[in-house]
């Protein structure tokens, strides 16, 4: 059997159906920015973004119709409301732009490892390509402006060195250890992406209509800055730098340019894609405030995640992904 004419597995569909939902709704927020920034050189990335998604968003397709599977809503024109006045200053569309770049590398990445068909592989192969140039461009423009922070430095030891006793994973009391290089990759990756999730909970938080709405993002707001002042707290006891935040760089605006549907999800999706970097923090951390910190942010985001599925269940926002056959109920029908 040629390979590119095997029949698509139930990771390959759940694959292609949350690209295409994730990736309208990226796309529809990219549009409006592309709408109010200034600056031509941020317009220039962001209208590159566009142009790589629509060319995605066609493969997409294409793949799902030859399966006979139904092409997901996602989010549409309906959900962009054109004309409104300007929420987040260029730099932070800017920022946003590279954030939902590693998002996109790590969702590709994980797209192409459960790919078998070749086509399929080639295809994530390519988006892969497209994220890093994305992520490429993003950095280089962020350094040029100098609004990239970079992690925190480190100067070398003089020798290799072996871990000699057991209180190196004391991290209470004041008697623990520094961090290590590999921890401090987590802190920095989660802080990042919680301060992204604060302020989006902020920006929504002003224009949303719908007061459940409202409430749910204003609990986000304050479960990512407490995450965010836990995990600063570390890093502050070894005197070392935590990314700055954004809040200022949302405007006053309180005249929604996205549908609700739109805001509600999207804060969900950070909540839900920050669990996998939480979980590599856990796993790479040897310190037992570190452990505990991380084991407390994941119970956390469940908890967001458990709100944010209610409401959009309750708004009948939720699209439901492919399902595995009832054998029970086709068995009744014989």
């Amino acid at each position: 059997m040629e390979e590119n004419k095997l029949k698509l597995t139930s990771s390959e569909i759940g694959t292609l159906w949350g690209e295409y939902v994730n990736g309208t709704m990226t796309d529809v927020v990219n549009r409006y920015m592309v709408s109010i920034i200034e600056d031509e050189s941020i317009k220039a990335i962001f209208e590159d973004a566009i142009k790589t998604f629509g060319k995605q968003k066609e493969q997409i397709v294409t793949f799902m119709e030859n399966e006979g599977f139904p092409v997901p809503i996602g989010f549409t024109e309906s959900d962009l409301f054109k004309g409104k006045p300007r929420l987040f200053t260029d730099i932070f569309c800017l920022n946003y732009l590279h954030i939902m770049t590693l998002h996109g590398l790590l969702g590709h990445s994980t797209a192409f490892a459960v790919s078998v068909r070749k086509d399929l592989r080639d295809f994530y192969d390519s988006c892969d390509n497209d994220a890093k140039k994305m992520y490429h461009q993003t950095i280089e423009l962020l350094l040029e402006k100098g609004n990239f922070q970079r992690d925190p430095l480190f100067y070398p030891a003089k020798n290799p060195e072996f871990i000699t006793s057991q209180d190196f994973t004391d991290g209470f009391f004041g008697k623990g250890r520094r961090l290590t290089a590999t921890e401090i990759i987590s802190i920095s990756f989660n802080l990042k992406k919680s301060i992204m999730a604060k302020t989006l909970s902020i920006a929504f938080s002003q224009v949303t209509q719908i007061k459940e709405v409202r409430k749910f993002l204003e609990d986000s707001e304050k479960t990512s800055d407490g995450q965010i002042q836990a995990l600063a707290k570390i890093m502050h006891k070894d005197n070392l730098p935590v990314p700055k935040s954004w809040e200022t760089e949302v405007t006053t605006s309180t005249d929604s340019p996205f549908s609700d549907k739109l805001m509600l999800y999207h804060i969900g999706f950070l909540f839900q894609a920050a669990q996998a970097y939480h979980g590599t923090g856990l796993a790479s951390a040897m310190r037992t405030d570190l452990v505990t910190t991380f084991e407390s942010t994941i119970l956390q985001n469940l908890m967001v995640t458990k709100k944010w599925f209610d409401l959009m269940v309750q708004n009948k926002w939720l699209e439901q992904p492919p399902l595995a056959p009832n054998r029970k109920e086709i068995a009744k029908e014989v």
